[in-house]
């Protein structure tokens, strides 16, 4: 039994355990954004993403203003 909601992520629908109450504890707060890169992020998209998808954004973001 989980403690947590269990949702899909909105970009690659992989359901992950979303710790919203916990933020810390959350596999989202892995990811460190810039307030540009969450700017960027909430024009995209409304709900929850995995890890792997915010890392993909974010690196997808980098490379649209010349950063890598």
């Amino acid at each position: 039994m989980h403690k947590h909601e269990i949702i899909r992520c909105e970009r690659c629908q992989t359901p992950f355990e979303c710790k919203a109450n916990s933020f810390t504890k959350c596999q989202c707060s892995t990811v460190q954004l810039t307030i540009n890169e969450v700017q960027y992020l909430s024009e995209l998209y409304d709900g929850c993403l995995c890890a792997n998808c915010l890392l993909i954004i974010q690196q997808e973001y980098r490379e649209s203003i010349g950063l890598v």
